[in-house]
């Protein structure tokens, strides 16, 4: 790994630092990628413009969260395994503090006039930034009709067939390695980044880093050790409590889900909302929403909503525990298995990826999926537009088949024209997602609080 003191750079000064990335970790990963771009290249200088790129683009490699994935990564290019433990961890705390404080007040207070006040704008709001995801994605990756076909069959498989999200993932990824060796023009649509064209005078150059030496020997420690790490927490449920305990359940699950992030959040939350809705019951289709909004305007990964559903989950099925000491269980061990694995894949693949950044058959793979997620997204757009415009949606299911019917006399009016009014501000007036999900939620609390009970 790389010395510590190599640079000038102390472990006080990086901490500091990781801690203010972490507390202004909002926007989505776009705007937490150049939060960090704008504090560690051009305020700092303490890493250069190419060697920021070369990290981002192994994390965007590989699955799970990539701008904390690129903050463990600078943190161990940095000050080694210990640097990348306190940056990876700094960049989610923040978050899973304000999530864990939201998701007691809602679960104590769900039923008050205020806290449906405040999560009815926000969940109409919440849809225009979901279908924002899927432009954002498909301009990136559907550059032809291959890309569009795998979207469409992604699309269909998940949204009609009800196919499992990861089995979607592992098929679309086959394809694409199979196709990029057969006709790579029309599967390698994504590339690496090019770096910068000048070198900035940051603090750490590029010559003077010097990565550990990929070896078996070091491989298998950091595997084993950061298996262990993940895996023992969920071990010792299992011996206290069984596998039928929701946490159990929930740990298993939620470490299913983080090793198949591939494309962003964005892409496992349909998975995510089917499961945890439908399969497990542990939300109602509207909480979902609710807990997406929660993580959309707090600081950290998007994927922090993990947390809201764990909670919620464990508050409802709480034996032998009181309800608030399952659900705070719970957030603990969601948070955990979520993110102990973002640790696994750069402490260990770190070494290694340099070699595989120009791999064509990976960036086939890497291209497929993608094109994929667009039609994933897509599906939990059209899941989350039904259950935002409606209070009453039926499954429909035969021949194979699942179709969404929603009854139309359960049209919710004000969410539709919020919904709109976020459309319009995303896409017309260019807002920002804070202010538009902030403009949103003030504009339910007064419909719920003033216009709802005069016209009712």
């Amino acid at each position: 790994m790389p010395s510590a003191r190599s640079h000038r750079i102390s472990y006080q000064e990086a901490f500091h630092t990781w801690l203010k990335i972490g507390l202004l970790s909002f926007g989505g990963p776009a705007g937490q990628i150049a939060i960090m771009h704008r504090i560690l290249v051009e305020e700092k200088r303490w890493i250069s413009e190419s060697r920021f790129l070369h990290a981002l683009n192994y994390c965007m490699l590989i699955p799970g969260p990539e701008a904390q994935q690129l903050t463990i990564y600078i943190g161990w290019l940095l000050h080694g395994w210990r640097g990348g433990v306190v940056a990876g961890t700094l960049f989610v705390l923040p978050g899973f503090l304000s999530i864990f404080v939201l998701s007691l007040l809602y679960a104590l207070y769900q039923q008050t006039e205020l806290v449906t006040a405040l999560f009815f704008g926000l969940k109409a709001a919440t849809l225009a930034i979901v279908v924002e995801a899927v432009f954002r994605i498909g301009r990136k990756v559907l550059k032809n009709r291959t890309m569009v076909i795998l979207a469409a069959c992604a699309f269909v498989g998940i949204f009609f067939l009800e196919l499992p999200f990861p089995l979607i993932v592992l098929a679309a990824g086959l394809i694409g390695l199979i196709g990029g060796h057969a006709q790579p023009k029309h599967f390698c649509v994504i590339h690496g980044h090019e770096a910068a064209t000048e070198e900035r005078n940051s603090v750490i150059h590029d010559h003077q880093i010097n990565h550990t030496q990929p070896t078996w020997g070091r491989a298998i420690r950091v595997t084993a050790l950061w298996l262990a790490i993940w895996f023992v927490p969920i071990a010792l449920l299992f011996a206290w409590l069984g596998s039928g305990h929701v946490l159990f359940v929930e740990s298993l699950f939620f470490s299913k889900a983080a090793v198949v992030t591939f494309g962003g959040a964005y892409a496992v939350l349909a998975y995510m909302a089917q499961q945890a809705v439908e399969v497990y019951g542990w939300l109602q289709p509207g909480e979902m929403l609710d807990g997406l909004g929660m993580a959309e305007t707090t600081p950290g990964p998007l994927i922090q909503v993990v947390q809201f559903v764990g909670f919620m989950g464990a508050y409802r099925n709480p034996d032998p525990f009181d309800p608030l000491m399952a659900a705070t269980m719970a957030s603990v061990i969601t948070t955990w298995v979520t993110f102990v694995p973002c640790f696994l894949w750069i402490l260990l693949g770190a070494p290694y990826i340099e070699r595989l950044r120009d791999n064509k058959l990976l960036s086939a793979g890497l291209s497929a999926i993608t094109a994929a997620v667009v039609g994933v997204v897509l599906n939990l757009a059209i899941w989350f537009a039904a259950h935002v415009a409606f209070g009453h949606v039926e499954e429909w299911r035969g021949f194979g088949l699942r179709l969404l019917l929603p009854e139309w006399a359960s049209a919710d009016y004000a969410s539709i024209v919020i919904a709109l009014g976020a459309f319009f501000a995303m896409f017309k007036l260019k807002w920002n997602m804070i202010l538009t999900l902030g403009v949103a939620s003030l504009t339910g609390i007064g419909y719920v609080l003033l216009i709802y009970p005069w016209l009712f």
